[in-house]
């Protein structure tokens, strides 16, 4: 007997653990809800086995393959209406084998459902999926009561497959009759006060940002149906607490409600024309959307669910995901494929981000990227999806940003893809000069726009980095242990508003430098053709006293100086066995290196390696890395002093400059340049530095609330909170829900996050198809080419380093060779005497870095990792953008 309910029934839980093929799209997504903490109502899945026997046992073979030969243009025909009509009376006229009505009846029975109401849902097992919905394809029918009314019930959903409807659907849609079976979802009628659908995003208009709700009273067959005109709400995802944006009270003259064995439309009377949830419940269920969207669909595939509400709580009566979802983007490149690519954003967060980085991140990125062309004066669509996740990997959309900046000022793709880096397709635009005509007319006038919104956010810059860093020092001062559950969701929801207010600022100042430095190569070129970014490069070497990420490095230095003149601290780094964890035990708290660590905490221990994602810990919590730095510095040989290094660079091009131009207007302009995309340079850094600042708040607290599902059993262990989404968390604090099935889902998304860490990633993606690897550099390659940032010429020993931990192997005068860099790189940059890495633009962080430093740099070299071998000797022209190889490896 156990056999057999193995075979025909499954429970929740198993479905969970059951695929498609079995119990269907309905039948497994509702055991996955189960298995996540949604409430359910009490059922179970009669299992497609269940159909297929039935079939066998009625001996209906020959009906049904009579109907495999009918074609889709031909379902409506008369004579096919036949052969359909009569597999259904062959159906509803079967028995059910003895086996199956009996293991029916104790799972009933066992469930305490045999007396009670219950809703009987097709669940084929093509249902549901992400390429095909069968929404209202097959039967479902409510409200049944007792074993026989079910059975029939059983059969009703069977025969369904064999509708026209059905037939016509399955033939669009290209599925075999013998590919779609029935399994049957059988589960309590929940007493609904109301009920309907919502989407986690707009189906109308395609946005993703938009919650949509619709709603009656009653049951919810009534809006699935389409029988009346029920409310609807649509609220703005991107706000911690769903805001709600519209509300259409609908006329609802009708609301379907339970009779025996079955359903009716009745009279809404006196209350057609009252809102059916007020909103505080809107916002509940909005939150309930989003985290059916995360959990089933993994923030990535949005989700169509069927709800009902009993008066005291909602519950989950099916999910889907949303299929054929518009893509808004600019109507002029309607019809070419969407580019994604992974070039910038491989640079700041190259891996699998954690579930709540990139739950923050996709409400903040899609503001940011709009943001620069809005500064122009431009008008950007609502809706464009401007990013996504790919195999647990950020992409934007460089289709829309191509021909934003394109359309907006001129700035042709591949200038676009120059700027973030990377190798990636353009798309197609007009042919001829974009700044010629009226319409180049108005792009020039939006570039003087654009750079006078730069100079005004630039003169506020400061302004706006004290009100972030002053909210992030309060913040931190905060006792979070002593606050209550709504206290936290304020100060969540404080923190959300901060970063998305300050994020299309952040965008425009860390674009800042992009123009001034185009401007400066192109006016450079006029006199020095082709040589432009290379003159740039070298004028913009050691410039700066403001870029706070080189900063880091210096004050790094300074301390290696102090450690070697200090006692106790030179002792320390330079025993044999050297262990960054006890540096407070052996270094005085007096002494002067400690004082001067101490400082370099309080002004750069908010940041860390790899800082984008919320999961990793920042300096000040653990400053190991600082330390083996410090350490590297005093066992390194000294090389020529660094800033004289710069200044020698720099001097090198001005007299180039001073001796063509001598003081002609020209020369003036690209002072004015330089001196522009200098500044912007800091301000990219310090925006950075500063929206890090913010992050390490939100750290913070969430370690608490961390700490406090960890005390109450919903979490494992505390910095579980970071595989958890701000939904999920605000759902719990305002006491919805109370965390059930949380364990499960975080240990599924750790696991599911170690697995796609071993994949490697496609640089670009178009529509849904990930592209093959850039084409890779040839092993035997003797010169390698990419994009060169930093001006000058060095050799050295290549050492390639794959994460900033590893920094132990890079010794003084290197070259450093890294798949991408972020501020957690720079103390290594101090070591190298030249660095290659396989990602990055012009405005990357190891370009801009590189270049204060006055170190040769080339980027964007494809494959780079695989193609130079440890120990090798290369030669960096950061001028030419070329990587020569002094001595090549046979292969093995």
């Amino acid at each position: 007997m156990n056999e057999k309910k193995e075979i025909y029934f499954l429970n929740w839980e198993e479905s969970a653990g059951s695929d498609s093929a079995e119990v269907g799209g309905k039948g497994l997504n509702l055991g996955r809800l189960h298995r996540y903490g949604f409430s359910v109502p009490a059922g179970f899945v009669l299992t497609s086995r269940a159909y297929r026997d039935f079939l066998q046992f009625n001996n209906l073979a020959g009906y049904i393959n009579a109907a495999y030969g009918i074609r889709a243009e031909a379902v409506n025909d008369p004579a096919n209406e036949k052969i359909l009509e009569e597999i259904r009376r062959k159906i509803n006229e079967g028995q059910i084998p003895g086996t199956i009505r009996q293991e029916l009846a104790k799972q009933l029975e066992g469930m305490k459902l045999l007396e009670k109401p219950v809703a009987v849902r097709s669940s084929a097992t093509a249902e549901d999926s992400a390429t095909a919905s069968f929404a209202g394809v097959h039967d479902s029918f409510l409200n049944i009561m007792g074993i026989e009314n079910i059975i029939k019930a059983i059969k009703g959903c069977y025969a369904s497959l064999w509708t026209t409807r059905a037939v016509a659907y399955r033939r669009k849609m290209e599925f075999g009759d013998d590919t779609v079976a029935a399994a049957v979802v059988i589960m309590e009628l929940i007493p609904a006060a109301a009920a309907g659908v919502a989407f986690s995003c707009d189906p109308r208009t395609g946005r993703r940002d938009r919650i949509a709700i619709s709603a009656n009273f009653g049951l919810g067959e009534s809006v699935v149906s389409g029988s009346v005109e029920p409310d609807e709400y649509l609220s703005d995802s991107r706000i911690l607490l769903p805001k709600i944006l519209e509300k259409k009270i609908g006329s609802k003259k009708q609301y379907t409600r339970s009779i025996s064995n079955g359903t009716e439309l009745v009279s809404s009377g006196d209350y057609a024309n009252k809102q059916v949830l007020d909103d505080s419940r809107i916002t509940e269920l909005g939150l309930l959307t989003l985290r059916v969207y995360e959990a089933v669909g993994s923030g990535i595939v949005h989700q169509d669910m069927e709800w009902a509400f009993d008066g005291n709580r909602f519950f989950v009566l099916q999910a889907r995901p949303v299929t054929n979802l518009r893509e808004p983007n600019f109507s002029e490149i309607a019809g070419q494929p969407v580019i994604w690519s992974n070039a910038n954003l491989k640079d700041v967060m190259p891996h699998v981000q954690s579930t709540i980085t990139w739950n923050l991140a996709s409400c903040l990125l899609p503001r940011m990227m709009s943001a620069s062309l809005q500064a122009a004066g431009y008008h950007v669509p609502p809706g464009i999806n401007w990013v996504r996740l790919y195999k647990g990997r950020g992409y934007f959309n460089l289709s829309a940003l191509q021909w934003g900046f394109y359309d907006s000022m001129g700035f042709v793709p591949g200038k676009t893809n120059d700027v973030m880096g990377g190798h990636q397709p353009e798309i197609k635009v007009p042919a001829g000069n974009p700044l010629s005509g009226f319409k180049g007319m108005k792009r020039v006038l939006r570039q003087i726009y654009y750079i006078i919104n730069i100079l005004r956010i630039q003169g506020s810059a400061e302004t706006i980095f004290k009100d972030i860093r002053e909210k992030a020092d309060s913040w931190n001062q905060l006792n979070f242990g002593g606050m209550n559950e709504n206290e936290l969701i304020s100060i969540l929801s404080d923190m959300r508003k901060k970063n998305v207010e300050f994020g299309p600022s952040y965008m425009i100042l860390t674009s800042s430098a992009s123009v001034p430095l185009e401007m400066l190569a192109r006016t450079l070129d006029a006199d020095f053709p082709s040589r432009g970014y290379s003159l740039a490069n070298g004028l913009l070497a050691g410039t700066s006293e403001k870029m706070t990420s080189a900063e880091h490095g210096y004050r790094l230095m300074e301390l290696a100086q102090t450690a070697q003149r200090d006692d106790a601290a030179r002792k320390y780094f330079m025993a044999e066995h050297f262990d960054p964890a006890v540096f407070r035990k052996e270094i005085p708290e007096s002494s002067q290196f400690m004082i001067e660590f101490e400082e370099f905490l309080k002004d750069f221990g908010h940041r860390g390696i790899y800082e984008t994602d919320l999961i990793n810990p920042r300096w000040r919590e653990d400053p190991g890395y600082l330390l083996e730095n410090v350490r590297a510095e005093l066992l390194s040989p000294k090389y020529a002093d660094l800033r004289t290094a710069q200044a020698e660079k720099r001097k090198v091009a001005e007299l180039e400059i001073e001796k063509k131009l001598k003081w002609s207007f020209r020369r003036i302009k690209i002072s004015i340049w330089a001196r522009q995309a200098r500044k912007g340079a800091e301000m990219r850094e310090m925006a950075r530095s500063v929206l890090i600042k913010s992050n390490e708040s939100s750290r913070l607290v969430l370690q608490d609330i961390g700490r406090r599902l960890v005390d109450r059993g919903i979490l494992y262990e505390k910095t579980d909170v970071y595989h958890c989404t701000l939904p999920e968390i605000i759902d719990i604090l305002a006491g919805h829900w109370d965390g059930t099935g949380l364990r499960i889902l975080v240990e599924d998304r750790k696991r599911i996050r170690a697995e796609l860490s071993e994949l490697e990633p496609p640089d670009v993606i178009i529509d849904e198809v990930p592209q093959p690897l850039t084409q890779q550099q040839q092993a035997h390659s003797t010169v390698l080419s990419g994009l060169g940032v930093a001006a000058g010429r060095a050799s050295g020993s290549a050492r390639l380093i794959r994460h900033p931990r590893e920094n132990s192997k890079l010794l003084a005068g290197d070259v450093l060779v890294a798949p991408s860099t972020d501020p957690g790189w720079t103390p290594m940059f101090l070591r190298a005497k030249a660095v290659v890495m396989e990602v990055g633009g012009y405005l990357s962080h190891g370009a801009i870095v590189a270049r204060e430093y006055g170190i040769p740099a080339v980027v964007n070299v494809p494959g780079v990792m695989k193609a130079i071998k440890d120990g090798e000797q290369l030669t960096v022209d950061g001028d030419e953008g070329k990587v020569y190889r002094l001595k090549i490896y046979p292969k093995k």
